[in-house]
């Protein structure tokens, strides 16, 4: 955990910029177009100010994993090259394993088999290795992507997998095995593997590539969905191609496995593939937490194009920038790249990708060309896709840019376009839930604003956040020496906080507030003060989900409120004293109302009983109390009227 980078391991699955001390980004827990997902390096935590997900670099791991605490840090220890010791599982603990861990260690038995297979076995080396290095895959990338081969008989996997302690019910689950009539065999028999997996780089599913020519028999086929595979949130290759995707700013989009090697093995690593499965939005989201350019590169198939518009609206919807690239006729991204030099596949894909829109319109130009009926649909085909971004900008200047092509008046496609953005916004009406349209009820005006003038919530919560964030920090106070003589004394915030709360035994009424106010106690008494890290990394999680809420701010101070507004801003650090005084004189008066409001009470009670002799003592009581609330309000320049 002290090594770990909270920046580093969160930006294995989210492309972060910064924003002055802090970084910024898309949040991976929910849908957003706009980022309120904050990391602050200097303080090793993350707040999503959105979705309020919060955490350091375990939390991160564990809920966007799925992890359990050991595993995290196991993954934590993978990446940083820490060596953990562990027993190795017995039958026994692999069979106690839950359903997603049986399946997740089941897999991962998998491709250490079918890798076995592949280099060790005379089988796996005839077949499956001379196939691969027949497409011109070095060893190295093979051993990196964790290829495989799965023997041609009916149960050699699963029978290897029972010995080793794996249950039937995850082989089936995981679809490794098929369980037909009460006879289990292998799915990917005779066929090379190629192992899916997921962003944290677990294997979670297989394709398989038969290589005899069977006519009955799929040339490629995928693991079932499962607990832990979903095909439509998955890209092929994912794993390998983030870091590289966030480098380039762009993602290239291609269809096979064998696309996604061959690339990568050419230096351009920035690739993924869909798997053969229609592009979906969770694929499209995928791809936008590390870029929002993406580049498709097809066959020089216009018709398969075509058939993919559809999908590509998708992306446009979802505000990311498509371009396209258009092999020449019999070539796929495979066997070009094995025909080429990587210099001149650079060169090429540099000149041929084409902006999807202007690519759309040149293709539908070319099929109207001449036909006035064929014409008005390409029009509206056009207008379609420009009607699915977002940016009003972006979609302005494809209006204009598609004008010029179609030699057509700019106001047509605007009034076109507006049309379809109308309807889109009153589909989006209809498509609301009617349990969401709640009707307001009317209100009667003494009941429209009941706000306790006592309750203490929000002091409690500033005076926390005061000890979390500067509890070591320092300011000056004045006190008088044994002479009489006013001295400036250096006090930590801590120190000053805690000791004068505790000199008037005042407590705070939320529970978990109070445990970090006693765990300070604790520390002060030891002479100690703790950091952030202690908290940060509590082992109660509610005290540290509490102190990263905090600890975190979704706003930061501008620096062009002094470069070019010329005004001084002071920062909450710099009146550090008057904060803290402020502070713990607004707890403190609260607490005052709370006692003057009790002490009324017992007023209007004793009244009532005719108990003049507690009567007496308690309006003295108040009158007490009301002194000390105007002295402290009048320290807080505040004017009370009652």
């Amino acid at each position: 955990m002290e090594t770990s980078r909270v920046e580093e391991v969160v930006g294995d699955f989210v492309t972060l910029r910064k924003r002055g001390v802090n970084m910024i980004g898309l949040c991976p827990f929910h849908n957003e177009k706009t980022p309120s997902f904050t990391v602050s390096p200097a303080k090793g935590i993350y707040k999503c100010f959105g979705c309020g997900k919060a955490g350091n670099s375990v939390n991160f791991v564990m809920d966007h994993e799925h992890y359990s605490y050991p595993e995290a840090l196991k993954y934590l220890a993978k990446k940083y090259s820490i060596e953990i010791e562990e027993e190795e599982q017995t039958p026994e603990q692999i069979e106690a394993l839950n359903e997603k861990e049986s399946l997740f260690a089941v897999s991962a038995f998998a491709q250490k088999y079918f890798t076995g297979q592949l280099f060790n076995s005379e089988e796996g080396k005839a077949i499956g290795l001379s196939y691969f290095k027949n497409r011109d895959f070095r060893e190295h990338i093979i051993e990196q992507f964790q290829l495989g081969y799965s023997p041609d008989t009916w149960e050699a996997f699963t029978k290897n997998a029972k010995e080793n302690g794996y249950k039937d019910e995850f082989l089936v689950k995981s679809g490794l095995t098929i369980d037909k009539n009460n006879r289990k065999f292998d799915r990917f028999s005779g066929r090379v593997i190629f192992p899916i997996h997921n962003l944290s780089g677990r294997v979670i599913g297989f394709g398989g590539r038969i290589l005899k020519k069977e006519e009955k028999k799929a040339k490629y086929i995928n693991s079932p969905e499962s607990y832990i595979y979903s095909k439509s949130q998955v890209l092929y290759g994912i794993y390998f191609a983030k870091n590289a995707i966030i480098k380039k700013d762009n993602c290239y989009l291609v269809e096979g496995y064998t696309d996604v090697i061959s690339l990568f093995q050419a230096g351009f690593e920035n690739v993924v593939a869909s798997s053969g499965t229609s592009l979906t939005t969770d694929q499209i989201r995928l791809i936008k937490r590390y870029t929002p350019n993406i580049t498709i590169l097809y066959d020089g198939d216009e018709a398969g194009l075509k058939a993919s518009f559809r999908g590509i609206d998708m992306i446009l919807e979802q505000g990311m920038n498509v371009k396209v690239v258009m092999f020449p006729e019999g070539e796929d991204p495979d066997s070009y790249v094995r025909g080429n030099r990587s210099a001149e596949v650079e060169e090429f894909l540099d000149r041929e990708a084409k902006d999807f829109i202007q690519f759309k319109t040149n293709i539908l130009l070319k099929e109207a060309k001449g036909d006035p009926i064929k014409k008005a649909g390409m029009i509206k085909e056009i207008v379609q896709s420009i009607a699915q971004i977002p940016d009003a900008i972006i979609r302005s200047v494809y209006v204009k840019e598609c004008s010029f092509m179609m030699e057509m008046a700019e106001q047509t496609l605007m009034n076109e376009l507006n049309k379809l953005l109308r309807k889109k916004f009153r589909q989006s009406i209809k498509d609301v839930p009617e349990e969401t349209l709640i009707e307001v009820p009317d209100i009667p005006a003494e009941k429209q604003i009941q706000i306790n003038l006592n309750d203490t919530s929000y002091q409690e919560k500033d005076l926390i956040r005061l000890l979390l964030n500067y509890g070591k920090e320092e300011f000056i106070v004045e006190q008088t020496d044994d002479e009489d003589q006013i001295i400036e004394v250096p006090v930590k915030v801590a120190d000053f906080i805690i000791n004068d709360l505790r000199v008037d035994d005042i407590t705070f009424s939320n529970n978990e507030y109070q445990n970090i106010f006693e765990e300070y106690i604790v520390f002060i008494d030891r002479e100690e003060i703790p950091g952030e890290d202690y908290f940060i990394n509590h082992t109660s999680k509610n005290l540290s989900s509490i102190a990263i809420d905090l600890l975190t701010s979704p706003y930061q101070l501008s620096d062009k409120w002094e470069t070019k507004a010329r005004i001084e801003v002071y920062t909450e650090v710099q009146k550090l004293k008057e904060a803290v005084f402020n502070s713990v004189l607004s707890f403190k008066a609260k607490k005052i109302e709370q006692l003057i409001a009790d002490v009324q009470d017992e007023i209007k009670h004793a009244n009532n009983e005719e108990n003049f002799e507690d009567l007496t003592l308690l309006l003295k009581k108040h009158q007490e109390l009301k002194e000390i609330s105007k002295h402290i309000n009048q320290k807080l320049g505040r004017v009370v009227t009652r």
